[in-house]
């Protein structure tokens, strides 16, 4: 497998991937394409050097190392409810790690992208929420 570049300065989303081997490019495309489909109103950005997606927060990140490819889910409640499906995967912290050659299934990053929407929605609504002592006045 080819190895990707230690950093990947990118400006855009675009510019990150055509800076990849061609198989953690095709396999992070892939995995771009699954995002916007489940969160076509999601903000693409680059963050923290590697493509993010917003929001009502931060939803998910990825990004190309030496020797795998990375979901970042950024909530370990929503990765605890995946686990079974993850099995085969490694998992570090709320970040998943898997190589070009054994993607994770579009469906599957579909599926955790929905349910960080959901997750992100009710931390809004309870942050907007007037306090029960607000309500009483």
């Amino acid at each position: 497998m080819e190895k990707a570049a230690k950093t990947i300065p990118a400006n855009t989303v675009d510019e990150y991937l055509c800076a990849l081997p061609e198989a953690m490019r095709t396999a992070l495309e892939t995995i771009r394409q699954s995002i916007k489909a489940a969160a076509p109103q999601a903000e693409e950005v680059i963050s923290y050097r590697i493509p993010t997606y917003k929001y009502r927060g931060p939803l998910v990140h990825f990004a190309a190392f030496k020797d795998h490819c990375s979901l970042i889910v950024v909530s370990k409640s929503v990765l605890e409810i995946f686990k079974p499906d993850l099995q085969s995967y490694k998992i570090s912290g709320t970040t998943i790690h898997f190589s070009p050659e054994k993607p994770l299934p579009a469906t599957l990053v579909k599926k955790i992208v929905e349910a960080r929407i959901k997750e992100n929605s009710v931390l809004r609504f309870r942050r907007e929420l007037p306090s029960a002592g607000a309500l009483e006045e």
